[in-house]
């Protein structure tokens, strides 16, 4: 069962409660008249695709999005109270923006790859889950990760998120992190501003880093595929989310979905990109789209897609076989990137686009075998180093 996470006002908690309280009693009168949303789902993974697409709905309605902020964070469920991961705040200043480091207390040695994290939510919310879902993530992958707390819409609109996120990159380099050692990674919203930074990289004549992970990446900020709506019965976030986030994050300024999307940016010669979705969430025809373009203009792409899974099902982690899988398909992803060695990145059941360019020898302190090894759960002994 998941663990039960309350902070805040009382007065949100008790809503948050009574939320959980009533998508439970939902799901289970469904199950008992013989009708889940979908019959490979576990009742526990129902019940919390029910509530936070509730949360969501409820959170928006605020007239303040920050009170809205605060009521989503609440209530949340958590797989796990805390994870095995060192949390060190970075502050804001002149030169680029804040975040946290996330670093496992048994990490990669120094040379190793090094994750920058886009949160998602919308460009409207960093959520108290998406914390911990990085956690997770330096946990599961054995690596640093660096998870960017850039600006907020509707009170920042674009390009206030790329700036951050170019910003973050400068950093990373200007401290000394070679661009072949990185890799971007973000979800939902955060995986459109990952897919948007490396184009804006090479705008402004930066190296591009070893490899891209967009997991449930929003790829077009208009109107896209028969998901974006049919699927509202079965995901968290609803079609018209798409609408109200692309309207926050165009602001008052001319931008256009055609200059805000990733589908309509020219990939040739950037970064892999590694894509995954789940079949039954809104995004998941554009995420197909996308990786058909990639395709199509003979970039680098690979797409995986679970049927029966939801947006950002990754947060479940080893609690369902499907995000287990997917978690450790980014640990082999990453690994394939700084492999020491020339080696294709293999498909499996649920690779619908596999189209990655063969990728010479990397830097890297651990192996790819290394990397993969015990299913991506925890790093490998070959790279451990307890932290002083």
């Amino acid at each position: 069962m998941s663990t039960l996470i309350f902070q805040g006002s009382p007065r949100h908690v008790a809503s948050g409660l009574a939320i959980l309280a009533s998508s439970t009693f939902d799901v289970l009168v469904r199950r008992l008249r013989g009708r889940p949303l979908c019959k490979a789902w576990p009742v526990e993974f129902e019940i919390g695709t029910l509530f936070y697409r509730r949360q969501f709905e409820r959170a928006l309605a605020y007239a303040d999005i920050r009170e809205g902020r605060a009521y989503f964070d609440a209530v949340t469920l958590a797989i796990r109270g805390r994870w095995p991961v060192r949390v060190e705040a970075v502050a804001r200043d002149a030169a680029a923006p804040g975040g946290h480091w996330f670093r496992p207390h048994a990490k990669c040695a120094p040379g190793g790859p090094v994750v920058l994290y886009l949160h998602g939510g919308g460009y409207a919310f960093y959520a108290d889950v998406s914390h911990r879902f990085v956690a997770m993530l330096a946990f599961r992958l054995g690596l640093p990760v660096f998870a960017l707390d850039y600006r907020l819409t509707p009170e920042h609109p674009h390009p206030a998120q790329l700036e951050d996120a170019l910003a973050a990159y400068r950093r990373l380099l200007a401290e000394g992190v070679a661009p072949e050692r990185i890799v971007v990674a973000g979800d939902s919203a955060g995986g459109h501003l990952a897919l948007m930074l490396i184009v804006a990289l090479r705008d402004a004549e930066l190296p591009q880093p070893s490899l891209v992970v967009a997991l449930s990446p929003w790829t077009d900020t208009g109107r896209r595929g028969a998901s974006q709506f049919g699927h509202d019965v079965f995901d968290m976030v609803q079609g018209r989310q798409t609408v109200l986030y692309s309207s926050w994050l165009k602001g008052d300024t001319d931008a256009t979905d055609r200059e805000l999307s990733p589908i309509y940016r020219d990939f040739r010669g950037l970064a892999p990109v590694y894509l995954q979705a789940g079949g039954k969430e809104i995004l998941v025809d554009m995420v197909r789209d996308f990786a058909a373009e990639l395709r199509r203009q003979g970039a680098s792409v690979h797409l995986d897609v679970w049927p029966h899974m939801t947006h950002e099902f990754h947060a479940y982690g080893d609690r369902l076989p499907d995000s287990d899988q997917a978690l450790a398909r980014i640990s082999a992803a990453i690994a394939w990137a700084h492999s020491r060695e020339s080696m294709p990145f293999s498909a499996i059941m649920q690779s619908e686009v596999a189209a990655f360019h063969p990728r010479p020898a990397a830097v890297g302190s651990c192996s790819a075998m290394a990397l993969t090894r015990d299913n991506g759960r925890a790093p490998p002994q070959a790279c451990l180093q307890q932290n002083a």
